[in-house]
């Protein structure tokens, strides 16, 4: 099984992030304008929380908040549930299950080298099982 290191290797280790103090409107027009669903959320080179879309509509539209006066330190959400990069996608996988969250960042020694979404790890596993495949069929075929 491929390790979340060699995921990251291939997807690359972009990371977007916004500030504690950052509008909440700012981080969601950010999140639009990047086509993704999370961003973490960083004080220097600390991970201190993630906002998500999912974090933009229960704290702020189901509670009638207005998101260009909320920051988003308080609405993010901790803690930071993360993943090492000797860790397996499988692990990965197990991890976004359990918690019920879409996003890991990656750290390897308490510094940020990326961010994985449960879409990659899908991928990776689905890759990893057309390979196993391919090679079975390869083996039953001669």
């Amino acid at each position: 099984m491929k390790t979340i290191k060699e995921l990251l290797d291939t997807k690359g280790h972009d990371v977007f992030s916004v500030g504690p103090d950052t509008s909440v409107y700012d981080a969601v027009k950010t999140m639009a304008e990047r086509n993704i669903g999370s961003l973490l959320v960083m004080e220097g080179d600390s991970v201190l929380g993630t906002v998500t879309e999912r974090d933009y509509s229960r704290k702020i539209a189901l509670e009638g908040r207005s998101s260009r006066d909320t920051t988003v330190g308080e609405i993010m959400s901790r803690p930071v549930i993360f993943v090492r990069p000797d860790q397996t996608v499988e692990e990965g996988m197990a991890l976004v299950t359990e918690k019920r969250v879409r996003h890991l960042p990656v750290l390897q020694d308490g510094a940020l080298v990326g961010l994985v979404s449960i879409g990659d790890l899908v991928k990776a596993i689905i890759d990893d099982q057309k390979f196993m495949i391919e090679q079975l069929v390869n083996y039953i075929s001669s």
